[in-house]
């Protein structure tokens, strides 16, 4: 089995949550404990082990910031 990685463009993130809906994971989430440059909530992915690459994170995020590499 392959390991898939997903990494955020945190500068980028408005904090919508599209993402943390779209995954069947359910290994995102917006990190309530920091704001970015914009003062958004950005999200992160709490269990990258568990990533199985089918990038719907990044195929529903409005702003392209989600990169699914497999």
């Amino acid at each position: 089995m392959y390991m898939a990685k997903v990494t955020f463009r945190d500068d980028l993130c408005k904090g919508c949550g599209l993402c943390v809906y779209a995954c069947p994971k359910k290994i995102l989430e917006l990190d309530k404990s920091r704001l970015n440059d914009k003062g958004y909530h950005p999200a992160v992915c709490t269990n990258p082990d568990s990533c199985i690459g089918c990038t719907f994170c990044a195929v529903q995020c409005p702003d392209s910031v989600i990169t699914v590499e497999r």
